[in-house]
């Protein structure tokens, strides 16, 4: 065993690479859950989008293309889901369960011909002098664009929700959509702009595990990382910066892992692995109880269907 061997600069570099693709599907399902909506469906919406974001990259050649393509895919199939819940009434737990199902089996269908093919490359962002300065430049300023992007993600969202009219509006959605109805608000409309939104960010987590993370196409390649962008939401209280803190946890646990599995710890690695899916349970647990919704400061109207009665 030696622990030497890892370096700390390096780990939190690592860390915040592993962790973008769940905190761009946390940050979208939180604007989605401060609407009133509980999509269940982010598993499935960030594989669509990895699948997509790989074909237009490897077909036109731009990762910035293919980036977009997956934000479309999974905004597009969150968009099924909003039709169904907010115009249908479908319950919202059921058709989320049911989309996550229907993008594994979608996305293993427009994958088939993408099995074994490398993406375009995508490279890190050129910050000059400021890459070789002695602790910041390794961990702050050797990333690819999308690490900058998802924190700007992070900071655009707390400033929409706590600043702007259009946020406050979503929030009155998310609490008491009855009372949101009577002032005039379209409810419906506010709450699938949300669901999209939600949708096109766990795309784009999607897309950066098939073309940075792990540059290829996999079937099931999320491998439960939607599930875990949910439980961030509820342990973070749906608070913006509290879900970078919870996303850099969980990736955290994951790089550690690999490294102390590098430098000879002899821990199972099972037992790490498996550890931020027994929190994802917990936290479900607690969040389907009336009395831990309320002591962990959910919206009001989480998860309850909309009616407009005139």
């Amino acid at each position: 065993m030696d622990l030497s061997s890892i370096n700390p600069l390096v780990l939190i570099a690592a860390l915040m690479v592993a962790s973008t693709p769940i905190l761009l599907a946390a940050i979208g399902e939180l604007v989605v859950e401060k609407s009133g909506v509980l999509n269940l469906g982010v598993e499935g919406m960030m594989i669509t989008g990895a699948i997509c974001g790989f074909a237009v990259a490897v077909e036109s050649g731009s990762p910035a293309l293919g980036f977009v393509g997956a934000a479309v895919g999974g905004a597009l199939l969150s968009l099924l889901f909003g039709v169904l819940t907010q115009y249908l009434l479908s319950n919202q737990v059921a058709t989320g369960l049911a989309l996550t199902l229907f993008g594994l089996g979608l996305s293993a269908l427009m994958g088939q011909d993408y099995v074994g093919i490398k993406p375009p490359a995508t490279g890190d962002v050129n910050f000059g002098p400021l890459a070789d300065l002695p602790v910041l430049g390794i961990v702050l300023f050797r990333h690819d664009l999308m690490v900058y992007v998802s924190l700007a993600i992070v900071a655009g969202v707390w400033a929409f929700l706590k600043y702007s009219r259009a946020g406050l509006i979503l929030r009155a959605v998310g609490e008491s959509h009855d009372a949101a109805h009577a002032l005039g608000y379209k409810v419906v409309h506010v709450r699938l702009a949300a669901i999209a939104f939600g949708g096109a960010c766990a795309g784009l987590g999607g897309a950066y595990l098939s073309l940075i993370r792990v540059p290829q196409w996999t079937e099931g390649m999320t491998a439960g990382a939607g599930w875990i962008a949910l439980a961030i939401v509820v342990f973070a209280s749906w608070k913006p910066w509290r879900v970078l803190l919870g996303a850099y946890l969980f990736g955290g646990v994951t790089v550690l892992q690999l490294n102390l599995q590098a430098a000879g710890v002899a821990i199972p690695v099972e037992y790490l692995s498996m550890s931020p899916y027994i929190i994802t349970i917990l936290v479900l647990v607690i969040m389907s109880s009336n009395r831990g919704r309320a002591a962990l400061a959910a919206p009001a109207a989480l998860g309850r269907s909309f009616h407009a009665s005139s």
